[in-house]
Order: C-alpha cells, then sequence, then structure tokens
C-alpha cells in the first residue's frame, strides 16, 4: 500500500536564543539557521526513511523549490505539489533554547492555497487502503478528510496546529488520531494537567472520538496507544536533547510505515520511539530525521534497556 502526505511544506528559519521571548522583549539571536520544515514535509520524509513508499501533495511558491529536492532526496514522489508564482511559501520561525526546546510562530502561504479541485485530483490517484496522513496546516482539510473516506483511504490526522476548526472536523471519520498531551487537553477542552503516563487523557480522547486509534505522544514520558480498547505503553529512551523540532514528526511518520508494514501496536511504537530519540540529537527539522537503518542500529545497541511498549489494563 502507498501513503500520500498531504500537507505542509515550509522554510524553517531557526533562531537560537538564550531564553523565548517575553512580551514587549527585543532579545539578540546567536545565530540563524533554514532548514527545510513543515509538519507535511517533515512527516512524509519519515515515512520515506522508514521504508514506505511515498507521495506528498501540497503547494510551494516559487522560493520554495528547494523543498521538493529534499523531499526526492528522501525518496518522496513530489509530482502532485504545485508550484505557484502567485504566493510564498509558508515559513516558520522557530526560537531553540539551550535545552533545545522549541516554539514556533507559522506562516501558512502557499500551505493554505490548496483547493477542493486539487484535493479532487490527487486523491483520484490512489486506491482503497492506502494511507492519508494529514495535519492541519493546509486548507480543504474537511474536504479532504471527507472525499478520502469516501474513496477507501486509510486516514491518519494529526491534528497540529490546534485551533477552534478542529472539533468541527469529521474526526469519525479518522483511521488514526495522533497529538500531544496539550493538543489532547484543547481537544477536551480541558485545561492541560499532570498525566504521569498519558493513560487518562487517551482513554478521555477514545471516549470522546470512538473509532480511530488515539496516539498521544508525551515527550519525555513516553507514548501511548489506545486501540480497540488496549492500551499501550512505550517509554522514550533516555538520550541527550539538542534539539526537538521535528521530534513527533519523526515518530508519526515512523510508527505509520511500521503500521503499514503491518507491525503490532509496540513494535511500531518502539521503533518510533527510537526514531524520535535519534531525532533530538541532531539539528534542525527535516536534516534531522534519520534512516531506518540508523533507527535499527539504535535499537541493537539499546537492547539491553529493555525500552519496549508494553500493555496497559
Amino acid at each position: 500500500m502507498d501513503a500520500l502526505c498531504f500537507g505542509s511544506l515550509n522554510i524553517d528559519y531557526t533562531y537560537d536564543v538564550p531564553h523565548f521571548v517575553s512580551r514587549g522583549e527585543t532579545l539578540s539571536s546567536a545565530c540563524l539557521r533554514v532548514f527545510s520544515g513543515g509538519k507535511g514535509l517533515n512527516q512524509s520524509v519519515a515515512l520515506a526513511r522508514a521504508g514506505a513508499r511515498v507521495f506528498h501533495a501540497g503547494a510551494v511558491g516559487e522560493d520554495g523549490r528547494f523543498l521538493l529536492d529534499e523531499l526526492q532526496r528522501a525518496g518522496v514522489d513530489t509530482g502532485c505539489v504545485q508550484v505557484r508564482a502567485d504566493v510564498r511559501t509558508g515559513h516558520a520561525v522557530i526560537q531553540r533554547d539551550p535545552a533545545g526546546d522549541n516554539c514556533i510562530l507559522l506562516y501558512g502561504g502557499a500551505n493554505r492555497s490548496v483547493s477542493p479541485a486539487q484535493a479532487d485530483a490527487v486523491l483520484s490517484r490512489f486506491r482503497p487502503g492506502d494511507l492519508l496522513v494529514l495535519q492541519n496546516e493546509i486548507s480543504a482539510l474537511e474536504h479532504i478528510i471527507k472525499r478520502g473516506k469516501e474513496l477507501g483511504l486509510r486516514i491518519a490526522l494529526n491534528p497540529a496546529p490546534m485551533d477552534p476548526s478542529i472539533p468541527a472536523l469529521p474526526l469519525e471519520a479518522l483511521d488514526w488520531l495522533l497529538l500531544n498531551e496539550v493538543e489532547a487537553a484543547q481537544l477536551l477542552g480541558l485545561e492541560p494537567r499532570p498525566d504521569p503516563d498519558g493513560a487518562a487523557l487517551a482513554r478521555q480522547i477514545g471516549a470522546r472520538f470512538p473509532g480511530p486509534t488515539v496516539v498521544l505522544t508525551l515527550g519525555a514520558g513516553g507514548a501511548v496507544c489506545l486501540r480497540d480498547g488496549g492500551l499501550f505503553f512505550q517509554p522514550a529512551f533516555s538520550v541527550p536533547v539538542v534539539d526537538t523540532t521535528a521530534a513527533g514528526d519523526t515518530f508519526t511518520g515512523f510508527l505509520l510505515a511500521g503500521t503499514l508494514e503491518g507491525m503490532d501496536p509496540a513494535s511500531a511504537m518502539e521503533l518510533a520511539a527510537a526514531a524520535a530519540a535519534l531525532t533530538v540529537g541532531r539539528k534542525g527539522a527535516a536534516p534531522s530525521i534519520p534512516t531506518r537503518e540508523e533507527v535499527t542500529r539504535f535499537l541493537s545497541s539499546r537492547a539491553e534497556d529493555g525500552l519496549k511498549a508494553f500493555f496497559c489494563t
């Protein structure tokens, strides 16, 4: 089966700062690095580097042609991407602090020019059972979900960045709902609060939106997967952190690639956690995503850690 990632393509401007900028503050950056990024691009690269056959759909301006080169080098088919002369490529302004944490300001640009007509033309090329991977950084998202469902595609949504439009989407049409603990709380209309293993929050999401497999990422706390009433917990690997950008996208891509291969939830979660661990040790978004071979070697070297996903009652 093929994977179609219909998602964003961004130019990431990453600034190293001593701390995140506060209201009214002017802050000097130690350096600026320009990377390829966007949740869609990152997830396409992760899927491809994990071994899946991947197609990317979306839109860039003329200034974003190098993003297509990045996708192609990763093995992603870019034939479904529109290059537009009337709009600039989407971009992100990323602040990265000394601990490797980040905060991000997005400009949609060409990502918000995706039309239902473009979506229909792209989706018609795929077959029932193929995987459609989505995020909340492009326009026409509701149309894409509904049309994908009509065509028999399996649909995975990462509803980031979270906004008021998400609860109105046909979430019952999804096969996978992948989100972090802050996004989960927002989706439920709750104030974020401590949940050490994420189990209670994952079950609340599953009760509110029955049907899709729910994957809740917890950063250094690991991740949980709620599937058919069963809950799996995957601890995070303890590694030095350089930059957390794209860690969640890497987890998503490797998890879904493992699922396409027929892996059970526990094995796919372990694969995804290892890939994310390698990502946070490197700078940048897409350039930080490891290959399947690197992840396999990492898992072999850390076998004694015993950090496999396990079933929770």
